[in-house]
């Protein structure tokens, strides 16, 4: 028989061959569930992993759409979503649908904060890091650390990145290990970045939510990994212990939780501003009020309108905008009332 007329029940045969996994650990893969926070370019491999690997569930979340730019590194994008605006989470969607029909896929449109981030890992049993952003972070890990879910981070810039797991009542918070400074440090898109260092630390942090769903917790690396592909490097330090002064794991306080959310922000490399805005958006309404602005473009998840001088309006029916061409918080808004009005 041909390896493509095997029944669909044959689909992991060969995982389920690897001793570790075996049948029962397939059971727990099926019966799993895992929430996928941004849909980049570690959020495209995570996904794609899960989904192959058969994941019950794979809820994914990202406040963003496709652009050219996103094409070298974001494997589950091709050109035609470029060119439609699709949103990221919706073009993943489409594309891991038809990959594996037995996985559950839910797509958020959204940008997670403190209204949203609890209602996200409702019944989740592993997060995935995909951000690119160090308060969103710090947000994810302060929320699993409450609700008592398993944060497996990953980040990625250059040559270089680094992944750990970090787990409720067994190992220290991402707060712990970073602090709580500002972030600032380069990004993809001020420094750039390679596809094959995406590929690795996103397969490994695929790794270790695998090794959690079959072994638990004893099978996982309490270890930050970092790697620099281009100079052949690697580096794995055990995390330490969780801090006395932690706010997180010593005084179960969550502090990324209780902050206010501006309604403004600058998102960092992207020479965008991102309004939240305070009502949801007709997006067919403000079609026809924004065609005498400049070229629309509609889809049924957002709106783009040209500004000319480079700059753009993005419209999203949960009442936020992107004021693409700026970074400077006052033009941005200056825009945002004239347009859409305060």
């Amino acid at each position: 028989m041909k390896e493509e007329d095997k029944p669909m029940d044959d689909r992991y045969s060969r995982q389920r061959l690897f001793a570790p996994i075996g049948e029962v650990g397939q059971l727990r893969i099926r019966q799993a569930r895992v929430l996928i926070v941004g849909m980049g370019a570690l959020g495209t491999v995570l996904a794609n992993h899960m989904v192959r690997s058969g994941i019950g569930t794979v809820r994914m979340v990202d406040r963003d759409y496709v652009e050219p730019s996103n094409l070298q590194r974001q494997m589950l994008y091709d050109e035609a979503d470029a060119a439609a605006c699709q949103p990221k989470v919706v073009a993943a969607r489409d594309k891991l649908g038809a990959v594996n029909s037995e996985v559950a896929l839910e797509a958020h449109i959204a940008d997670v904060g403190p209204h949203n981030v609890g209602e996200l890992l409702q019944g989740m049993d592993l997060v995935l890091d995909g951000t690119d952003n160090f308060q969103t972070r710090l947000l994810l890990s302060d929320a699993c650390f409450r609700c008592g879910i398993p944060f497996i981070y990953g980040g990625a810039v250059r040559a270089h990145g680094m992944t750990a797991i970090f787990i409720p009542g067994r190992t220290c918070c991402y707060r712990c290990l970073v602090g709580a400074q500002e972030g600032g440090g380069p990004t993809c898109d001020t420094v750039g970045v390679i596809s094959p260092i995406i590929d690795i630390i996103a397969s490994f942090q695929a790794v270790e939510a695998l090794k959690y769903i079959v072994a638990g917790h004893g099978a996982v690396r309490e270890k930050l990994l970092t790697l620099d592909v281009w100079h052949d490097q690697r580096f794995d330090m055990k995390l330490p212990p969780a801090r006395e002064d932690c706010p997180v794991c010593a005084r179960h306080a969550y502090p990324a939780l209780e902050e206010a959310e501006p309604g403004a922000v600058t998102l960092c490399g992207r020479d965008s501003v991102q309004i939240a805005g305070r009502r949801p958006l007709d997006l067919a309404a403000w079609a026809e009020r924004l065609a005498s602005i400049g070229d629309v473009q509609r889809n049924p998840y957002l709106l783009r309108v040209s500004l000319g001088q480079d700059e753009r309006l993005v419209l999203f029916p949960d009442g936020r905008v992107l004021v693409q061409g700026t970074t400077d918080l006052g033009r941005a808004q200056a825009l945002y009332d004239r347009y859409i009005g305060s």
